[in-house]
């Protein structure tokens, strides 16, 4: 089976009776779980929030904060996409990499499995920075994410999102008061540290 394959070659094999667990269970945390349980070892630990902005070029500075957290090898080549909100994914090559190895692997048969490879990979473009560590964004993704001038970078796991500044601020005031709810919600069938789904 393709997710077996998939946490052998992440090196998660103990992870293998877990994932049993979760797939008898029928919840929908599998998927989840499948990618929890394929790059948990190998991702890249992104992690920050930072206020940039975008120059009459469409350039954008990479805070060298963040830049610094990438291996060197990794700092310069990029893949930049529509995000699944109003935002832009900026991946560094490897972890682009290792996330295109997965929607490589569905079934080109199924109709809806083409539907979201289309989607996934509209707008997918390679990036670059220059000599003075800008990163130059097309314009047909500036105005997807309906980024004008100021733009908040938040990183997390294996990916940097791009945001409009006024649309971050106000995608995270929705509902931040049911942070909790929703941590119970996504989090609260987990596996625990023995494997065990609640």
């Amino acid at each position: 089976m393709i997710l077996f394959f998939w946490m052998k070659v992440a090196g998660m094999q103990n992870l293998e009776k877990s994932f049993q667990q979760v797939v008898k269970s029928g919840k929908l945390w599998e998927k989840i779980f499948y990618f929890y349980a394929l790059y948990i070892n190998k991702m890249a630990a992104l992690i920050g929030e930072y206020e940039c902005n975008i120059d009459e070029k469409a350039r954008l500075m990479l805070p060298s904060a963040l830049k610094r957290q990438l291996p060197k090898k990794e700092q310069n080549g990029f893949v930049l996409k529509r995000g699944m909100e109003t935002q832009l994914d900026l991946y560094p090559m490897k972890e682009w990499d290792k996330e295109t190895a997965v929607i490589n692997s569905l079934n080109n048969f199924k109709q809806k499995n083409r539907e979201f490879i289309r989607k996934f990979y509209n707008g997918a473009t390679t990036v670059e920075l220059d000599s003075s560590g800008r990163l130059l964004i097309p314009k047909i993704l500036l105005n997807y994410a309906g980024i004008k001038r100021e733009a908040i970078l938040f990183a997390h796991g294996n990916r940097i999102e791009i945001w409009s500044k006024p649309e971050y601020e106000k995608y995270m005031k929705q509902g931040e008061n049911d942070f909790a709810k929703l941590a119970e919600e996504v989090m609260g069938g987990a596996p625990n540290e023995k494997g065990d789904v609640s």
